[in-house]
């Protein structure tokens, strides 16, 4: 029995080529030192001559000699068939629906009113009458900053 061909149990996950489609085989493996399983996805493109694997498809994909760059696999057996809509995505039209039960919704009481006006009266907001010099600039001849010559003690 010369050379038995490697088998491997995958996804498909794009079928957009002529004759050639992209099947994810997703193998577990156990972390030498964290002891933790991981997931290991590979992506092989595998040959199927009659374009018959959509997206979703189980299959298996057997080696074969290369068929192009990076081709090396070729479409053995579909197992089950993937369970895709009919319909895009782009055709999908969004109703926007409001739940009835959240509380950002809520109505406040009438008591609390957060956007009522406040009544004219109060003069919160008026402007200082002009005879309060408060914001008043100081006289040149008064300037603190300046060094008066008579005020330096010269020996």
């Amino acid at each position: 029995m010369p050379g038995k061909r490697k088998t491997r149990f995958g996804r498909i996950v794009s079928d957009k080529m002529e004759k050639t489609v992209v099947v994810a085989v997703e193998t577990p493996w156990r972390h030498p030192i964290y002891k933790k399983t991981v997931r290991r996805v590979v992506k092989y493109k595998a040959h199927d001559e009659n374009n018959r694997c959509k997206m979703g498809d189980t299959v298996i994909i057997e080696e074969t000699r290369p068929l192009s760059k990076e081709k090396r696999w070729r479409i053995a057996e579909i197992l089950t068939k993937g369970q895709m809509a009919e319909i895009q995505p782009k055709d999908i039209k969004v109703a926007e629906v409001q739940p009835e039960d959240t509380k950002a919704d809520e109505v406040q009481p009438e008591d609390t009113k957060a956007d009522e006006v406040q009544p004219e009266d109060t003069k919160a907001d008026e402007i200082q009458p002009e005879d309060t010099k408060a914001d008043e600039v100081q006289p040149e001849d008064t300037k603190a900053d300046e060094v008066q010559p008579e005020d330096k003690d010269i020996t």
